[in-house]
């Protein structure tokens, strides 16, 4: 499923052509695909194909077509501070740009069938995490993965906000996937080979919307024969942040806005190129007298002793401005991560 935009040369402009296409139409998913390199989840030897608009799959590894994610995400109107249970959670990429978007007090959460690709999301995770400077811009839900087949979720589990399944869900399940959600909650799963929203707007009522036509391969059932009991799945519990938790949150955004003052006061209010600030310079003009004699006229001009002197430092002056205010032809320095900086001196 895909190829409903044309190949980007990287993930800028795959997104551009997202967003043109207008699967992207809210500047929160734009801003979660923009700072996740779809690429970095790919193995090596495949990232070429990363910034095509197609699903990729490798032994249990896959990944949905770009223009399926960005409907995933738009239809699931994300908002911080909300709970996302993941269904298949494959890689962690699209579990990964919800947590951006989620904030440090929301809930995120994956189940995934195979315990290989929960290794994958792991390291991907720890990746992103120790080198993306996303990481640093946003303030990260980080979501936990567990084994298990979604389909034997623990029934005292709690309810979710928002809730996606990536695999093709059967009729008789959907019941089973609506109560997994709490009043008011979201659900978005690929429904009779339809991309489906559906909103609990009530304790028993339903409001349903087919997005677009999509083919996922189907939910794999539960298998007992081997013990012949059902292995429930136990989700992460929902816990009150800790004390050191909410101290590091506050000391990270703390942090960010000090940055964030820092800069708009050197770039003059955030302006790429502020106007240089000219010193004010008094000018000694040259005075000029006009003598009346009889019927003719005399111009003279009456010089300051030391006007010559102050015309030549004006000049070089003005020289030295224009220099100053030119574009530098060197190329500009890397960008500097403040406050990675800012961490590391309080930490020394």
């Amino acid at each position: 499923m895909g190829g409903a935009v044309s190949a980007g040369e990287d993930n800028d402009e795959l997104i551009d052509n997202l967003k043109e296409a207008q699967y992207i139409r809210t500047e929160l998913v734009e801003q979660a695909f923009r700072a996740i390199d779809r690429a970095d989840y790919y193995l090596e030897e495949f990232k070429d194909n990363a910034y095509k608009d197609l699903a990729w799959k490798h032994g249990n590894i896959h990944l949905s077509a770009p223009c399926i994610y960005s409907e995933v995400m738009e239809a699931l109107d994300l908002q911080p501070g909300l709970s996302f249970l993941n269904l298949g959670s494959g890689t962690g990429y699209l579990s990964s740009m919800v947590g951006l978007i989620l904030g440090p007090f929301g809930v995120n959460h994956g189940v995934e069938l195979h315990s290989d690709v929960i290794e994958y999301a792991k390291q991907k995770l720890d990746f992103f995490i120790k080198t993306s400077d996303s990481f640093d811009k946003f303030e990260f839900c980080e979501p936990s993965f567990v084994t298990g087949n979604c389909l034997e979720i623990s029934p005292d589990c709690t309810q979710y906000d928002r809730v996606y399944c990536g695999a093709g869900v059967q009729k008789e399940h959907e019941d089973y996937m609506k109560n997994l959600l709490k009043v008011g909650g979201i659900l978005v799963m690929p429904l009779e080979e339809k991309l489906t929203k559906i909103t609990r707007t009530g304790p028993s009522a339903w409001e349903t919307k087919k997005i677009l036509a999509v083919s996922f391969a189907p939910l794999i059932q539960p298998n007992h024969a081997d013990s012949g009991k059902s292995r429930l799945v136990h989700l992460p519990p929902v816990a009150v942040r800790s004390l050191q938790d909410l101290a590091r949150i506050a000391i990270r955004g703390t942090i960010k806005k000090i940055i964030h003052q820092e800069t708009m006061s050197k770039n003059g209010n955030g302006l790429k190129n502020p106007p240089r600030f000219k010193r004010r310079r008094v000018r000694r003009r040259r005075m000029e007298t006009i003598v009346f004699l009889d019927k003719e006229v005399f111009a003279s001009r009456i010089s300051n002793p030391s006007d010559d002197n102050n015309n030549c430092e004006d000049i070089e002056d003005e020289r030295r401005e224009e220099e100053e205010t030119k574009p530098s032809e060197l190329k500009p320095d890397p960008p500097v991560n403040f406050l990675r900086e800012k961490f590391l001196l309080l930490l020394s």
